[in-house]
């Protein structure tokens, strides 16, 4: 399943359980790298919750400014509850892009959505958390990207991704 290429971008991330989080699904869904911005996350780090230890080989990268670290050829999307986004259902995902998500307790500021290719948005009852917006973008990427996967293929995911102990079968 070749997706492409994608960074996650995370500004000024406040929840080190939520980054921890973002950290795990990014590398289940195979993200590159991820990239944030301010001084909350720095001083709770050691609270963090990489329970999958996917930190020691996926770059946590800290940044003054995202768009410094996003290489010139990724498509930058936004993920905004912001009138006029693209519902993610039908969106179409870049091969390579950069997705930049605000803070738990604020937004992505408007000159960084007007700096995007893309702006894009989870249609829900109420906003989610980060940590779940990240797995809903990063499992939609893979989804799409999927969908002429064959069974044996998605039994061999089956079988590099479960528990050592997990030896269940669908008879």
């Amino acid at each position: 399943m070749n997706q492409g290429s994608a960074i996650v971008g995370l500004v000024n991330p406040k929840n080190p359980t939520n980054v921890g989080a973002v950290v795990r699904a990014s590398h289940c869904f195979d993200a590159d790298e991820i990239i944030y911005t301010g001084t909350r996350y720095d001083r709770a780090a050691r609270f963090q919750t990489d329970t999958s230890n996917a930190a020691v080989t996926l770059p946590l990268n800290h940044a003054e400014d995202l768009f410094e670290l996003i290489p010139a050829d990724y498509t930058i999307v936004c993920i905004e509850l912001a009138v006029g986004a693209i519902a993610l259902p039908h969106f179409v995902h870049p091969a390579r892009a950069a997705y930049l998500f605000g803070p738990e307790d604020g937004t992505l500021s408007q000159d960084t959505v007007n700096r995007a290719d893309s702006v894009v948005f989870i249609p829900a009852r109420s906003s989610l958390n980060l940590a779940a917006t990240v797995n809903v973008v990063l499992y939609d990427r893979q989804a799409k990207a999927s969908q002429n996967t064959g069974r044996a293929e998605y039994d061999q995911i089956i079988r590099a991704s479960r528990d050592c102990r997990n030896r269940l079968r669908v008879l």
